[in-house]
């Protein structure tokens, strides 16, 4: 957490600016948060338990930037991140996931954070490590000479093999990289077949039935024949792998949950549930509310790495709440989540920024996709601005489905060039207002085929 310190709210929304455009409520919110971490770390350690996360709702229409931000956020504060679909939930007794499900997702990609992190931080070791064992495959040790009988002079041990060190030397310069090598590896691959489908918690059954028998049976090796690179890397690989204590990767990777983890709960308005409806379906969605009710308030929940308690991960919530309004959550809930965001939809001006402004900007992602062909790719300002036109105008006239409209008009607008750049060799395409035009305003004026293609 201590990583955290060097982040004020002002450097996590300019961060934040650089991959998304608008929502500045949002992105100040979620700063705040994230710096409220490391505030409570910073507390006498008799008032840290008691500061509860303020945990956020972000409301508005499909493709503005929530899940974005969520994810953006979690990738610049290193912590463990999920996403999860309200939706796919029920209520403990109907079939589908249950709630709990999302600590254990939280936790393996925890797991999975601190490995590579650790992993990391032996590399040099393990290719150490890995270098010697693939010299030992292209140039077996000698055997150890046998002990001499009585009365026979004792012969010195053998002097350092120079082959070996010249081979070294033409590794090291990769002067061996098209010869095959064959090597031993651990097989890890048969374990992985072994699985078991319950009603409630599979994957927690599934992981501890397949650790039960990778305990009981001897561990399997596999050789492998492959060129000279791969082999390195696949014996790093392994040896980080065993340089790495697994105990304390867990213990670190469950602590990383309760202090740091975030959850991102996506279609929160699909289980609520309006003053009316009070059966069928609409029970379980209560249900799923009431589920959630704990893990959001503070519960310890059972996993196979250990016990994890969630009074302090991060729920940052988000739906569209077209058909509901955040009041018709159950009132527990909307208790637990005290700060409400309100993010707006994309105007004109806004699909103009996020053609361009962004580091991943979609007009710097095309140009790239098909310079790799041969293809040099020009886009004039007047183009540009006739993009945005076109997808403000159809967001307006059909469905708004906010920034992911750029992607559908994108890939309409080029898909005709993406399909003959491998045939036209190196060429130059100069995206203007006319080119845009030709391709896409047909397609706008006719509504009823626009709903269908655009």
């Amino acid at each position: 957490m201590s990583a955290l310190k060097s982040f004020t709210p002002r450097e996590v929304v300019s961060e934040l600016d650089r991959y998304i455009v608008g929502q500045p409520d949002a992105k100040r919110a979620v700063a705040v948060a994230l710096r409220n971490r490391w505030r409570r770390q910073q507390v006498p350690e008799e008032l840290r338990d008691e500061i509860a996360p303020k945990n956020i709702i972000m409301i508005g229409p499909t493709g503005v930037g929530k899940t974005e931000i969520a994810r953006r956020l979690a990738k610049l504060a290193l912590a463990p991140f999920v996403k999860v679909e309200a939706s796919k939930f029920t209520e403990v007794g109907y079939v589908g996931r249950d709630v709990e499900s999302i600590v254990r997702d939280l936790v393996e990609t925890s797991v999975a954070l601190v490995l590579e992190e650790q992993q990391r931080a032996v590399q040099v070791r393990a290719a150490e490590r890995a270098e010697e064992r693939l010299l030992d495959a292209l140039l077996p040790p000698p055997a150890p000479a046998p002990m001499p009988l009585p009365g026979e002079p004792l012969s010195l041990p053998p002097a350092p093999d120079a082959t070996r060190e010249k081979l070294r030397q033409l590794l090291n310069q990769r002067e061996l990289d098209e010869r095959e090598v064959e090597i031993e590896l651990d097989d890890t691959g048969g374990a992985q077949t072994v699985s078991l489908f319950t009603p409630q918690g599979v994957e927690e059954m599934g992981m501890q039935f397949k650790d039960l028998l990778g305990g009981l049976l001897p561990k399997q090796t596999r050789r492998r024949r492959m060129k000279l690179p791969a082999a390195l890397e696949a014996l790093t690989a392994e040896e980080a792998g065993r340089l790495v204590d697994m105990d304390s990767v867990r213990e670190q990777a469950v602590e990383r949950v309760e202090q740091a983890g975030i959850v991102f709960i996506d279609e929160i308005d699909k289980v609520a549930v309006g003053a009316g409806a009070q059966q069928g379906a609409d029970v379980s969605r209560e249900g799923v509310q009431r589920d959630l009710l704990p893990i959001v308030e503070g519960s310890t929940v059972q996993t196979k790495h250990g016990a994890v308690r969630t009074d302090h991960i991060l729920f940052i919530a988000a739906g569209a709440f077209h058909g509901a309004k955040p009041s018709d959550l159950i009132p527990e809930l909307q208790g637990r989540f005290p700060i409400r965001v309100e993010l707006a939809s994309l105007t004109r001006e806004d699909f103009l920024r996020i053609l361009t402004e962004p580091r991943n900007s979609l007009v710097l992602q095309y140009t790239e996709l098909l310079r790799t062909e041969g293809v040099e790719l020009e886009f004039e300002e007047e183009g540009i601005i006739a993009l945005a036109d076109i997808a403000a105008r159809v967001n307006q006239d059909t469905d708004d489905i906010g920034a992911r409209r750029l992607h559908t008009v994108m890939e309409r607008l080029l898909e005709e060039l993406s399909f003959e750049a491998p045939d036209i060799g190196p060429a130059h395409c100069l995206v203007d207002k006319a080119f845009v035009h030709k391709r896409l305003l047909g397609l706008v004026e006719d509504q009823d085929l626009s709903r269908y293609i655009l």
